[in-house]
């Protein structure tokens, strides 16, 4: 079997994070999902040379600590990091989140309490684009 890159999610709400593993295991990925809490975590996930770098991050905006915006800068300061391609989830509907969030170069920007069927579309689109692995199906 192939080497499956992980998924991280930055996150701070459980339930957010109860959410996506969720959906991960009802498609079937097979990735890894590492968890943050917030960028800092984040950071040192993935600077700590005995993890794999990610396939792709999904990210919180509002967190404590170092919020989604600070990490973002940091992660595209960072000449090893700067490609993994990003999608945000967060609760901000505000424009200029949005934008700066794009200006930061991320793949996709999703607006919670996203609705469940529709983060599964999500996923399935992540996965087609980044072609994250499918655990064999079980009958």
């Amino acid at each position: 079997m192939r080497n499956l890159k992980p998924i991280l999610l930055v996150e701070d709400d459980s339930v957010d994070t109860m959410t996506v593993k969720r959906a991960l295991k009802e498609l079937g990925v097979a990735n890894d999902l590492a968890c943050a809490t917030n960028g800092e975590e984040a950071l040192e996930y993935l600077t700590n040379g005995s993890n794999e770098k990610p396939g792709v991050i999904l990210l919180d905006l509002n967190m404590p600590k170092m919020n989604g915006f600070e990490f973002l800068k940091a992660i595209k300061d960072n000449e090893e990091l700067r490609r993994i391609p990003i999608i945000v989830l967060t609760t901000s509907k505000e424009e200029r989140d949005v934008i700066e969030s794009f200006e930061l170069s991320v793949a996709g920007y999703m607006v919670k309490p996203v609705d469940y069927k529709k983060f599964l579309e999500t996923i399935k689109a992540i996965d087609m684009y980044w072609t994250l692995s499918k655990l064999p199906a079980v009958n």
